[in-house]
């Protein structure tokens, strides 16, 4: 049964890639069809088409290797400085552009000189190419905004797990007691497992982060707390003790290694499953993207610790970079884990929410063969024409982004090699969930 499960996340997650890859290529392909230009070719994949079929003047399909998707636009690079296309070079620098540029041309018919990509205004290409990403940044924004207000997300409550007998301090990272500890405000006032505080010092408390921060901001005072046990409300009264906590950072999350001096009542909150709010949501995914755009920009970083995790037996780090493989095989997992099937079908939403993420961030990197790469150029254009405008020079022209084609050649060697680590990190040290 278990297998059983685990194939089906996987079909469940490679069904969700698709869907995403098809929805940022729609993107493209609308605000193409939008602004005119002409559009040959839809396809969701690489390598040989398994299903096409032509509708109008574009032909859509779908490829045998899920791995990404294109659209296939005419004209994507203006003509050389002599006005040609097909021109060929015995430089391979040189080749490599003039490929690219032929290629854009390759499907061009009477009556398309009206139609082609590079024409279109500097803004009306910068709209063609974020649409893609914009898709998928939106589907992102859906899909986590769904799971975060209609099912809820594990964290800490105001539920009483533990009770602590004494003060410790946390950067001490011992659980006994010695003698000389002092007892805990909340042992010495009564506080139980299962009681949730239901106010503190007169302030009702609806998250554990309020409440920690309460307790926090009052050290040496006493205070009421009231808390419901078995259904009824009671009132508890605590000397709330100082202490050396961990740090919290602007979610909410203990700083590893860094400690403050704060108020400490001394037990553990309980975990539950906690809907959040419209704001509470905003904050939440706020948080998410930072940490995504971190995640991203050391990247490079984790390059040795991932080599090392696929070819040194070396264990994989939880915050591993993880490609389609390692995320599908994470999705198989989410279905074999002992939770509810609401938790099962959140956590399997919240995985495609992240990979929808990722794919806008790495998009937008401003590099060839990215959509970052094409927009950067478009932008480069208009500020190139209107500083032309207002020194009263004449227009430059379009930008041949083609002459970056070598660079892009470079740049997709890298993130060839990249995918390669990763796919084998991911086949012989997966990342693991449980």
């Amino acid at each position: 049964m278990t297998t059983l499960m685990m194939i089906l996340g996987i079909v469940v997650f490679a069904v969700g890639l698709l869907v995403s890859i098809a929805w940022h290529e729609l993107g493209h392909l609308s605000t193409a069809k939008m602004f005119g230009i002409r559009v040959p070719q839809y396809m969701v994949g690489f390598g040989p088409t398994l299903w096409s079929r032509k509708k109008g003047e574009t032909e859509y399909g779908i490829k045998a290797v899920p791995l990404g998707g294109y659209i296939r636009m005419i004209g994507m690079f203006p003509p050389g400085e002599d006005g040609r296309i097909t021109a060929r070079s015995t430089s391979p620098w040189r080749g490599m552009i003039e490929d690219a540029r032929s290629a854009a041309y390759e499907e061009i018919r009477p009556g398309d000189e009206t139609r082609l990509f590079y024409t279109r205004a500097p803004w009306k290409r910068i709209v063609v190419m974020f649409a893609g990403p914009f898709m998928n940044l939106v589907l992102a924004v859906a899909l986590f905004l769904t799971v975060l207000m209609g099912f809820g997300i594990p964290q800490q409550t105001t539920t009483v797990s533990s009770v602590s007998q004494c003060v410790i301090a946390q950067s001490e990272n011992r659980q006994t007691c010695k003698d000389t500890d002092p007892s805990s405000p909340a042992a010495a006032a009564g506080l139980k497992p299962g009681d949730r505080i239901v106010s503190f010092d007169g302030v009702r408390t609806t998250s554990w982060n309020q409440l920690s921060d309460l307790i926090r901001a009052v050290p040496g005072k006493q205070v009421p707390i009231v808390v419901e046990r078995k259904g009824h409300q009671l009132t508890l009264h605590a000397k709330i003790a100082t202490n050396k906590v961990a740090k919290k950072d602007s979610s909410g999350q203990p700083v590893q290694g860094q400690y403050v001096t704060a108020g400490f009542l001394g037990f553990s909150a309980a975990t539950g499953v906690v809907r959040q709010d419209f704001g509470q949501s905003l904050t939440w995914m706020g948080d998410h993207v930072d940490q995504a755009v971190d995640s991203l920009a050391s990247l490079p970083g984790k390059i040795p610790a991932l080599w090392a995790a696929a070819f040194d037996g070396a264990p994989r780090q939880a915050d591993s970079p993880m490609g389609v493989v390692g995320a599908a095989r994470v999705g198989g997992e989410i279905f074999t884990l002992d939770i509810p099937p609401t938790q099962q079908l959140a956590s399997f939403l919240m995985l495609v929410a992240g990979f929808n993420l990722s794919l806008f961030l790495f998009n937008m990197l401003p590099l060839l063969p990215l959509d970052g790469g094409h927009i950067a150029g478009a932008v480069w254009e208009s500020v190139r024409r209107h500083t032309a405008r207002l020194l009263r020079r004449p227009d430059p022209g379009p930008f041949d982004v083609a002459k970056l084609m070598p660079v892009a050649y470079v740049v997709a060697g890298i993130f060839i090699c990249f995918t390669l680590l990763v796919l084998i990190a991911d086949v012989v040290n997966p990342v693991r969930i449980s």
